[in-house]
């Protein structure tokens, strides 16, 4: 027996190894690269630039226009009737999930096991465009999330820029523990125990030390909507957020808080965090805040519909919550609030993400405020501003092609033909 489980994981590696080696991408060209298509768009201005060339030399764009330098021996890449885009980030990922149930899968499958399905998830959201990324928990998995990260910065494995959280960190009996176990298994919580300041704290400084580049705080939990509105107990007091921002602060570093209503939004932003992420219900001076101190909201529309659509009992309650975060969207945008886009990817299928940008149209926004607010909004979120989310000089060439024209339909981006990151072509027509 201990032989024939010796040989069934070998081949489970030799297989992983396998499709490492097939995914990996063109080597760094020894080259410059010229990119041209159709178009160009330049998203902090929204002009189209027809046709549109990127000059990349070496690991950062060096011109960008209808027409750039073409050095002698540059490699030139026709992407034919395309648009340029910078390269899609998506900041609310889940790496260590995949779809099926969630509580089963971090019970059942080790974390060795997860932290290669976690590489495999990479791989796909860089394939579907995404070129960097905010994993906001491993769910139980720890720090892996640093290896993977650490992976893809060493160019032993393909997928996007990202940064990492570790576990995320929560209350005894709260939104990810473990609560509907039997009490005698003492089935782990899926994410790290913090009762008060101190503990949250002492768990910022361990998660740091073993390679974190933020956290991420369950704000609020267990939802319910009753009567057509959202009730959600707050899990840390303000102060208590406070501590953990000011801690962030000294770490050089932030805090994200799945925050879903009031009053765990009002506390997460009086605290200064970085996002409130889901945040479906705002009150008018939680708007007020955010608008004021520039904290962005991260819908994750695409989770709630994946699990509207479920078969189940959980189904009508999923579908009522979607209805009411639809409306409340819509105050939220006419507020003037600022948005980044994050899909919560990963209880449904990796590198399929874009969708998040057509809902955020469908529910109210234009498709140049959507891509603002994913590529301006989301590099300053992830530490890169003026690095990525824009096509200009001095920036990494973190690059896409999609068919057609984004402006004039939003769901180009989810038919992404061609994916550059870091000057390395990873997807080609």
């Amino acid at each position: 027996m201990l032989k024939a489980k010796h040989a069934i994981g070998c081949v489970f590696m030799l297989t992983i190894a396998a499709q490492a080696t097939n995914v990996m991408a063109d080597p760094p060209a020894g080259r410059p690269i010229i990119l041209h298509a159709a178009h160009l768009l330049e998203i902090d201005t929204g002009r189209v630039v027809t046709p549109g060339e990127i000059l990349v030399d070496g690991e950062r764009i060096a011109a960008v226009g209808s027409s750039v330098t073409h050095p002698a021996g540059a490699e030139v890449i026709d992407l034919g009737a395309t648009t340029l885009l910078p390269g899609l980030i998506d900041a609310h990922v889940h790496l260590f999930l995949h779809p099926g149930a969630e509580d089963l899968q971090t019970v059942q499958e080790s974390v060795p096991q997860r932290t290669v399905l976690a590489l495999l998830a990479a791989h796909d959201d860089l394939m579907g465009g995404f070129t960097a990324e905010r994993d906001m928990g491993t769910e139980g998995a720890g720090s892996a999330d640093t290896a993977v990260r650490d992976a893809i910065n060493a160019g032993q494995f393909p997928g996007p820029r990202l940064r990492i959280s570790g576990n995320a960190i929560d209350i005894l009996g709260g939104h990810e523990d473990a609560n509907h176990f039997n009490p005698a298994q003492h089935v782990l919580s899926n994410a790290t125990y913090a009762n008060n300041a101190d503990e949250l704290v002492a768990a910022m400084r361990q998660q740091h030390k073993e390679g974190s580049d933020f956290a991420k705080i369950y704000e609020t939990g267990k939802d319910t909507v009753r009567d057509g509105v959202l009730y959600t107990p707050f899990q840390y007091t303000a102060a208590q957020l406070k501590a953990a921002v000011d801690e962030a602060a000294r770490l050089g570093t932030g805090v994200a808080v799945h925050a879903m209503g009031e009053p765990g939004t009002l506390y997460a932003a009086q605290a200064g965090v970085a996002s409130i992420d889901h945040a479906t219900q705002l009150s008018d001076e939680t708007m007020r805040i955010m608008k004021d101190r520039k904290i962005p909201a991260v819908p994750t529309f695409t989770v709630f519909e994946y699990f509207s659509r479920q078969p189940g009992p959980g189904a009508e309650r999923e579908a009522r919550l979607l209805e009411y975060k639809i409306k409340e969207f819509k105050k939220q945008i006419a507020a003037g609030i600022p948005f980044a886009v994050g899909s919560d990817v990963g209880p449904f299928a990796h590198g399929t993400q874009a969708r998040e940008l057509e809902l955020m149209v469908k529910y109210g926004m234009t498709p140049l405020a959507v891509l603002q607010a994913d590529l301006l909004n989301g590099a300053k979120l992830l530490g890169w501003a003026n690095q990525i989310g824009q096509l200009k000089p001095g920036y990494y060439a973190d690059i896409v092609a999609v068919p057609g024209s984004p402006l004039d339909d939003i769901t180009a981006v989810e038919r992404v033909t061609f994916v550059m990151k870091n000057g390395v072509v990873e997807k080609r027509p």
